[in-house]
C-alpha cells in the first residue's frame, strides 16, 4: 500500500473515532458555537476599539475571536488530550510493534485535526455572516486563509508538545484547560485587551494564541489593506509551531507514565 493510502486510511480511522465521540464533537464542536451566540446576545452591536482609533461592532469582534478558540480546540487540546489518552491505555505502545510507520499515525491525527479546524472556521463565519452580518472583505480573504494554516499546523505540534505535561488520561481534560482557559482571557478572545490590566496584555503578547487572535482580527478590521496578513503576528504564531515540534520531538513518549 502507498503512503497516501496508509494516510487516508488512517485518516479515515481518526475521523470515524473522532466523531462518535460525544464528549469530543460537543466541546470541539458545539462549545465555540455556543460561545459566539453567548457573546453576541451579551454585547449586541455595541463597538469595541480594536486600536489604532479603529472601532467595530462586538460581533465583527469575537466571530475571530471565537474563530481562534475553535482552532484552538480542534488542534491543540484535541491533540493533547487524544494522544495522551491512547498513550495510557497502552494503544500507542502496541502501535509502535506494528509495521504501519509511525509518521502515517502522526499525519493522520494532524489531517483530522486540520479538517475539524477548517471545517470549525468555515461553520463560524457562516454563522457570524448569515445571524450577525459579519463582513468578511474579499480583499482580506488571504490574511484569514494564511492564518488558519499556520495556525492549524502550530496548534497541532504544540499539542503533541502538551502531552509531555499530562501525567494522565484522567488529568487530561484539567491540564489542558488550565493552560489555555487563562490564555483565552489574556489573549483577547473573551475581554477585549484594552480592558485588561497591562501586565496581563504584555504576558499574552508572549503567546502565540493572540497573535492568532490579532492576524484573524486583522482580516476582518475594515480598515485593512489588501492582502490582510498580518506578517508579524503570523511569525510568532509560526515560531511557536516550531517551539512546539521541537519539544514534541524530544519529549513525546511511546508508552504510559506510569510504565519503566
Amino acid at each position: 500500500m502507498s503512503d497516501a493510502r496508509l494516510v487516508l486510511h488512517q485518516f479515515r480511522y481518526d475521523q470515524k473515532t473522532f466523531w462518535r465521540e460525544p464528549a469530543a464533537v460537543f466541546f470541539t464542536v458545539a462549545l465555540p458555537i455556543i460561545f459566539l451566540v453567548l457573546f453576541a446576545a451579551i454585547f449586541g452591536n455595541d463597538d469595541i476599539d480594536i486600536g489604532g482609533g479603529t472601532t467595530v461592532r462586538a460581533a465583527v469582534y469575537y466571530v475571530p475571536g471565537i474563530v481562534t478558540l475553535a482552532m484552538v480546540s480542534a488542534t491543540t487540546l484535541n491533540l493533547a488530550i487524544g494522544m495522551t489518552a491512547v498513550r495510557e491505555q497502552g494503544v500507542l505502545k502496541r502501535l509502535r510493534s506494528t509495521p504501519l510507520p509511525p509518521w502515517v499515525f502522526f499525519a493522520g491525527r494532524v489531517c483530522t485535526s486540520a479538517v475539524i479546524s477548517f471545517l470549525m472556521v468555515v461553520l463560524l463565519l457562516a454563522i457570524g455572516r448569515v445571524a450577525y452580518d459579519v463582513d468578511l472583505p474579499i480583499e482580506t480573504v488571504p490574511g484569514v486563509i494564511v492564518a488558519v494554516l499556520v495556525g492549524t499546523i502550530s496548534g497541532c505540534f504544540l499539542g503533541f508538545a502538551m502531552t509531555a505535561l499530562i501525567p494522565s488520561e484522567q488529568a487530561a481534560p484539567a491540564v489542558t484547560n488550565a493552560v489555555m482557559l487563562p490564555l483565552y482571557f489574556i489573549s483577547g478572545v473573551f475581554v477585549p485587551t484594552d480592558d485588561l490590566p497591562e501586565f496581563m496584555q504584555r504576558v499574552g503578547d508572549v503567546f502565540w494564541v493572540k497573535h492568532l487572535f490579532e492576524a484573524l482580527l486583522t482580516a476582518f478590521d475594515p480598515t485593512t489593506e489588501a492582502p490582510g496578513i498580518a506578517w508579524g503576528h503570523i511569525a510568532v504564531v509560526a515560531i511557536w509551531g516550531v517551539f512546539g515540534l521541537v519539544v514534541a520531538l524530544r519529549t513525546f513518549r511511546w508508552t504510559p507514565r506510569g510504565s519503566s
